[in-house]
Formats: structure tokens, C-alpha cells, sequence
């Protein structure tokens, strides 16, 4: 059988492992202290009752048997000698039934005796009621013969006799010792009464017949016998000195001298008629009867009582002892009971305490030091970890083991923390780095742009723009899980459709993405570069997630709440419990971890739930009509404006410079020779006016890069059409081509139809970019050649490129 491993099967808590604990023993000792006490109790009330069955049956039977013995006495005199005085006799058979009488009014205690004694008992009664007939036949014998009558007070006599000595066989063992002498004495004197009693019947006669004389010579062998070897050896004490000073005495040596002599006679005759000789020698032997009688009469009375008064002081002293156990058996459970209890309750208290300190720590104590490092709060490890005192015992170990644990724990969430927060140091430093070279890079994509006007390196350089662009977007993504903020601001509030082109803008695949909405609402300026950028996340997941060139929708609208965004994609999509766990991680604020974002790295996730939870800004992910995945942004209220900016104070509107991602799509649309992105449009799909409109905001963007445009004074730009002079929208200004262009580019460009503004192709559209950049180097080149050093080029830049995504 292989050895059991693992844990063992337990019996439950700890505490009812405790109650257990307590309860088995003291249930063992009460049932223990309840047999006990039982059987103490018992035992003493038995032999009390044993002892006053003795005192009202024993004694009164001893006076019994002693009466009997004196009645047989008298009535073998009678027999012996008929006609003589009867009186004594008479005396005699009174005092016996008076001492008969006693014992019968003691039937009612000898039905609650043992058997053993009852039927003894009941015996002596049934032959004691049967004298009337004995003592019948002693005055008038007809029936039976005078040794027969002399037998049934033997029987009598010896059954009172068994009777007392089944009273002294208590549960006692030193009692029933010292009751065996006093039932021995007892056989002996009534081996010498029967003795007398056969002498007495045959002093007249002056001879034995054969059977008396062996009779006689049996009971003198079996009392000799018994007191030789049987009362004397067991006597100790006065007793034994009472018993030998009787033996000793003339008048015991004077009836065994008879005795001998009795024995010594030898028989005349032949057959029946063979008889043996008494000596003369009664009246010696009358004479030392009587007073051997009245000595052994008074020593077994006295024996008796004596026996009797031991027996009842026993019976007290077993039920004292019984009672004083049984108290201290209960004083003992009681201490028990109560001491396990209080140990039970003590270790669960402990234990409870230990198990609250351990919960304290482990949902309050150390989130708070987690939350006290997040904040970037110091940590004393001492004072966070406060050791639990709980003595030195096994539980007192556990605490102390415990302390160790929780200091172990705190320390090392130090160590965490220090850790996370010098890694986002390292990964911010990086960040801000790379910014710089990737802003760098920008200002000299810039100026490159404005330096060549062939097409093709245009367009070279405008999608190496685009890529620099996106580059810096990532670069952001590390400032923001570093827990910065990007370093893009702004002072005014931002029309919504600038946000979402800048955020388009800031997408690899911008002509995938439509943007339609229709509502003229602007985003506070603290939450615009977030939501820019939040925004710009959602898209390139959505293009990244989905295949080209499928559409992705973008879809804005005023509701209850705020502001609402939609990213829908056409992929594959996820399960439900994809966008369960997706929308759990979107819905509370994340931490940085190294470990959790090993697993399944989407920074773009952490970034939009970081900038999400900082402005309050619902983000939730749910499966799409198409099969794809829709992207629901709940702005709001508080950081959307309903309505437009103050104009400034010349009365012209606000004019926001256009994020660089922006200027850049446009770039790149201008260069590859394709009309405005659907990307960035806002419902412009209609009539040719609209049409038109559209192409004029794409070459007013277009004029914006190459800075043909005035610059832009950095406050918010209301996009939405001027009002007429009817109150009506003004339709937007139809825009002929070249008309902004100086005499030298037009005569580049050649000539070309007022009416042709739908004809637009690349090359026209890369010549007319080439001029606008010829005019802007040579106008900033007038401006700034007199502050440069000999030998030095243009290094302008503009506004919009030098701070991140119109920054200010």
C-alpha cells in the first residue's frame, strides 16, 4: 500500500478541533466520576443495609440460637428424667418464642436481602414456627424419639448459625475476615451445647447405646478440632487472649477430662443391647457447664456487636468516603470543564486575533502600502509591518512566523514599487528621448519639404512624415504608462471635428477610416490632447484588427451623458468573454506591470484605460453588425463644450493651428495625387458646391503646410460654416485654381481653366505644392537671411511642427 501523502483529512475548524478537545476527556472523566461514585454509593448503602439486616436479624438470631440452646438443654433434661419439674422448662420455651418472635417481625428487611441470606432466613423462621410440635412430642413423645427432637434444635440452631455467617460476607473483605472467628466460636459452643444435650438425656440411664456413644464421640472430635485448629489460630487481640484464658481454664480441662473419660469406657454387650458406661461424674460437668455457657453467651454477644458496630461504622465510612470522592469528582469535573473551556475560548480567541491580523493585512495594511507607494509616498517597513505579540508558545510561534511573512510581504511590495517606479523612470527617460530625436527628425523632414519640389521625393518625404508621425504617437504611449502626460496643450477649446482628424491623422491606414458627424461641439482644452490621442488608439486597433481595405467607421453624437463616440471595425472580432475581461481592464484605472503585460503585451489597451480613467471618459468594447468589434467612447459632460468659443477682439473667429498629423495626411494625399481622404471628411459627400467646399478646405490645409497661410495665432478655430447675411449658412467660396499662386508659378504651372477645378490630377497637384513651397523658402529666406550666419540654410519651422499636435 504506498504511504498516504498530502494534507490529512481534518475533523473540521480549529475550534471545534478545540471543543473536541475539551469534551472527550471531560465527558470520560464524568462518566468516570458518575460509575464511581456509583458504585461507592452502592457498595456503602449495601453494606448499610447489610449491616442493619445484621444488627435487627443477626443479633436478634444469636439471642435466638443462644434461647434454643438453652431450651434443648432442659428439655433433654425433661426427657431423661420424666415427671420432673417442668418450670424451668416452661421459663425457657417462653424466652425462645420471644426471641423468635422478634426475628419474624423482621420478614418485611429480609424480602429486600440477598438471596443467599433471605432463604437462610426464611429457613430458621419455617423451623422456629414448626416447635409447637417438637415440644408437643418432649411432653408426650408418641411419634418420634428423643434424639430426634434434640436434632431439630440442631438444625435449627446450625441454620441460624449459616444464616449469620452469609450476613457477615459483606462486599467487605475485612469485615467478612473479622466475622469468621465470631462464626467459628459460635460452631464451637454449639458443639458443646449438643454435647451437654446428649449427656443430659443420658445422665439418668448411666449409659450410651452405640449410636449415641458415636454420636457423642463426633461431636467432641469435630469441637475439638475446630477450636484447636480452626478459633484459636484465627483469634487475635483480647479475643484471642479471652478465648485461651477460657480453654486453659479448670472448668474447659474438667470437660474434656469428662470427655476422655466418656470416650475412654469401653462397651459391654453384644449386638443392639451393646452399651457403654457413664462415669459419674455429672454434676462436675453441670457445674462447668453453666459456667462455660454464660462465658461463651457473653463473648459471642459481645463479638457480635462489636462485628456489628464495625460493620455500620464501615457502612458510614464507605458512604462519607463515597460522598467525599463524589464531591471531589465533581470538583474535579467542574475544574476541568472549566479550565477546558476557558483554554478552548483562550486559543480561540488567539486564533480569531491571528486570523483578523492576517486579514487586516492582507485587505487593508498592505493595500494601503500599495496605494501609499502607487501615490509615491515613502514606507517605513517597520511601521507598516507592526509585529504581533502572542507569547512564546506554538501559537506564539506561528504570530512570530506570520511577522515574518507580512515583513517579508511589505518589504518586498517596497521593492516592487521602487522597482516599477525606477523602470518607468528608465522607460520615461527613454520616452522623452526618443521624442526629442523623433521631433528632431520631424523639423527635418520639414525642412527637406520645403526644399525639394520633385513629386516623387515629395511623396517620399511626406510618408516618411506620416511614419515619423505615428513614431511620435508611440513615444507618447510610453510617457503615458510611465504615468506623464503627453507634451502636447492646449489654451482654448477644440472643434470635435479637428479632434478626430487629428487623431485619423495620427493612423497608418487614414484612408480607411470615415469619419461622419454632425454635431458642432468642442473639447475642453486639458482633455484634448488625451482624447486626440485615445481616439488615435481605438482607430489604429480598428485598422490594425480589421482587413483592408475594409472601411473603419467613425461616428460621433450628442447624447444624455456627454458626448459619444463609435469605432467600427469589420475583423473577425472577439468572444464574449473577450470583451468581458477587455471591458473589465478598460473600467478601473491600471497599474504598470512588467509581469502582467509579458503575457499578452497590448499597450494600446493600458493607454486607453489610463487616459480614459483620468478624465472620466466610459470606454466599451462590443461586438459589431459586421462581425467586427464597435468601440463606444462615452465623453463627459464636463469636458465637452456645446458652444463655440468667443471670437477674438478684431471679430474674427478663433483660428486653431491643424494638428501636424493632420497637415501631414493632407501632405501625403497632395503628393500621391488622391482628392481629400474619406478619412477626414465630415459628411462633405453631395452636391458640387459641397464638393467644391471640401477641395477648397484640402488646398487651404495644403496652403497651411507649405505656410502660404498666415500663421496661425494658437487659439481654438470654430470649423463650421459663416453665417449669410439672411441669417442662413453662406455657402463656402468656390476656389479657382492658381489664383493664390505669384506670376512665376503660374507661368510653371501653365495655364489652366477657371472652369476645370474638377479636373484635378497628381501632377497638377504636385506642381502647384512644388510652387507653394519655391514662394515660402524664398519669402522666409527674405525674412530670416539677415540674422543667419554666411553659409548657414533656413531652419524655420512651423508652429505646428514644433509643438506636438498643435500644441501650444
Amino acid at each position: 500500500m504506498p504511504p498516504r501523502t498530502g494534507a490529512r483529512r481534518r475533523l473540521g475548524s480549529i475550534r471545534l478541533s478545540l471543543i473536541l478537545l475539551a469534551l472527550i476527556p471531560s465527558v470520560t472523566l464524568a462518566v468516570s466520576w458518575g460509575v464511581t461514585t456509583t458504585q461507592m454509593f452502592s457498595e456503602g448503602l449495601r453494606l448499610r443495609t447489610q449491616t442493619g439486616l445484621s444488627k435487627s436479624t443477626g443479633a436478634m438470631g444469636t439471642d435466638a440460637a443462644l434461647a434454643l440452646q438453652r431450651e434443648r438443654a432442659l428439655s433433654a433434661a425433661y426427657m431423661g428424667a420424666r415427671g420432673s419439674s417442668m418450670a424451668a422448662l416452661e421459663r425457657q420455651r417462653r424466652e425462645t418464642d420471644r426471641a423468635v418472635a422478634k426475628l419474624d417481625r423482621r420478614a418485611g428487611e429480609i424480602e429486600d436481602a440477598p438471596a443467599r441470606i433471605g432463604d437462610q432466613l426464611y429457613a430458621v423462621m419455617g423451623a422456629s414456627n414448626s416447635l409447637e410440635y417438637y415440644r408437643d412430642q418432649v411432653d408426650n413423645p408418641t411419634d418420634i424419639t428423643p434424639e430426634q427432637i434434640l436434632d431439630h434444635y440442631s438444625s435449627i440452631i446450625d441454620g441460624q448459625i449459616h444464616a449469620f455467617q452469609a450476613l457477615s460476607q459483606v462486599d467487605d473483605g475485612d469485615l467478612t475476615s473479622q466475622a469468621g472467628p465470631l462464626v467459628t466460636l459460635a460452631q464451637a459452643a454449639e458443639l458443646v451445647s449438643q454435647e451437654d444435650a446428649i449427656l443430659t438425656l443420658n445422665w439418668p440411664s448411666g449409659q450410651f447405646d452405640e449410636p449415641t456413644r458415636e454420636r457423642f464421640a463426633q461431636v467432641v472430635s469435630a469441637r475439638r478440632w475446630l477450636v484447636d485448629n480452626q478459633l484459636v489460630p484465627s483469634l487475635d487481640g483480647e479475643v484471642k487472649i479471652y478465648v485461651e484464658r477460657i480453654v486453659q481454664g479448670r472448668d474447659w480441662q474438667r470437660l474434656q477430662a469428662i470427655e476422655d473419660q466418656v470416650l475412654g469406657a469401653r462397651p459391654t454387650g453384644t449386638g443392639a443391647a451393646r452399651k457403654t458406661e457413664l462415669p459419674d461424674a455429672q454434676a462436675g460437668w453441670n457445674a462447668s457447664m453453666a459456667k462455660l455457657s454464660a462465658q461463651y453467651e457473653e463473648l459471642i454477644r459481645s463479638q457480635t456487636q462489636a462485628l456489628l458496630d464495625r460493620s455500620g461504622e464501615e457502612a458510614r465510612g464507605l458512604l462519607i468516603t463515597a460522598g467525599s470522592l463524589s464531591a471531589g469528582g465533581l470538583g474535579a469535573l467542574l475544574l476541568c470543564v472549566v479550565m477546558s473551556w476557558r483554554i478552548t475560548r483562550s486559543l480561540s480567541r488567539r486564533l480569531t486575533g491571528l486570523r483578523t491580523a492576517t486579514l487586516s493585512l492582507a485587505e487593508h495594511r498592505l493595500p494601503d502600502v500599495v496605494a501609499r507607494l502607487d501615490r509615491g509616498e515613502k514606507v517605513d517597513v517597520d511601521e507598516a509591518a507592526a509585529p504581533l505579540d502572542y507569547g512564546t508558545d506554538e501559537l506564539g510561534q506561528v504570530a512570530k512566523a506570520f511577522n515574518a511573512a507580512q515583513r517579508t510581504a511589505v518589504h518586498t511590495a517596497v521593492e516592487l514599487a521602487d522597482t516599477r517606479r525606477g523602470f518607468q523612470r528608465v522607460i520615461l527617460g527613454i520616452a522623452r528621448q526618443s521624442q526629442n530625436l523623433v521631433n528632431l527628425q520631424l523639423t527635418k523632414l520639414d525642412k527637406l519639404e520645403r526644399q525639394h519640389q520633385d513629386p516623387e521625393i515629395l511623396k517620399g518625404l511626406y510618408e516618411l512624415d506620416s511614419t515619423a508621425s505615428q513614431l511620435r504617437r508611440y513615444e507618447e504611449n510610453l510617457v503615458i504608462i510611465s504615468g506623464e502626460r503627453p507634451g502636447r496643450s492646449w489654451t482654448e477649446p477644440v472643434a470635435l471635428i479637428d479632434i478626430l482628424r487629428s487623431a485619423v491623422g495620427e493612423v497608418a491606414q487614414y484612408q480607411r477610416v470615415e469619419v461622419h458627424t454632425d454635431d458642432e461641439v468642442w473639447i475642453a482644452p486639458p482633455a484634448v490632447a488625451d482624447v486626440i490621442h485615445l481616439l488615435a488608439e481605438l482607430i489604429d486597433n480598428a485598422t490594425s484588427y480589421s482587413p483592408a481595405p475594409s472601411p473603419v467607421g467613425v461616428r460621433a453624437a450628442i447624447v444624455a451623458k456627454g458626448l459619444a463616440l463609435e469605432v467600427e471595425d469589420r475583423g473577425l472580432g472577439m468572444s464574449e468573454e473577450d470583451y468581458a475581461a477587455f471591458n473589465a481592464q478598460l473600467a478601473v484605472p491600471p497599474q504598470f506591470d512588467v509581469v502582467a503585460l509579458a503575457d499578452d503585451l497590448r499597450l494600446g489597451m493600458f493607454v486607453i484605460a489610463r487616459l480614459a480613467n483620468r478624465h472620466g471618459i466610459t470606454v466599451t468594447l462590443r461586438a459589431s453588425p459586421y462581425g467586427g468589434t464597435t468601440a463606444i467612447v462615452l465623453i463627459p459632460d464636463e469636458i465637452v463644450v456645446r458652444e463655440a468659443p468667443a471670437p477674438d477682439e478684431d471679430g474674427a473667429d478663433p483660428v486653431e493651428p491643424p494638428s501636424r498629423a493632420s497637415l501631414v495626411a493632407a501632405r501625403v494625399s497632395a503628393a500621391t495625387a488622391e482628392p481629400r481622404p474619406e478619412s477626414v471628411r465630415q459628411d462633405t459627400d453631395g452636391t458640387p458646391e459641397e464638393r467644391s467646399a471640401t477641395h477648397a478646405r484640402a488646398a487651404d490645409t495644403v496652403e497651411e503646410a507649405n505656410g502660404t497661410r498666415p500663421a496661425p495665432t494658437g487659439k481654438p478655430r470654430a470649423d463650421k460654416p459663416r453665417a449669410g447675411k439672411k441669417g442662413g449658412l453662406m455657402p463656402l467660396p468656390r476656389r479657382i485654381p492658381q489664383t493664390s499662386l505669384a506670376a512665376e508659378l503660374k507661368e510653371e504651372a501653365g495655364p489652366c481653366p477657371d472652369d476645370d477645378a474638377d479636373d484635378f490630377t497628381a501632377e497638377r497637384a504636385a506642381s502647384s505644392l512644388a510652387g507653394f513651397q519655391r514662394g515660402t523658402l524664398q519669402a522666409r529666406d527674405d525674412e530670416t537671411e539677415p540674422d543667419l550666419p554666411a553659409g548657414e540654410d533656413s531652419a524655420s519651422e512651423d508652429p505646428g511642427d514644433r509643438v506636438p499636435a498643435s500644441g501650444t
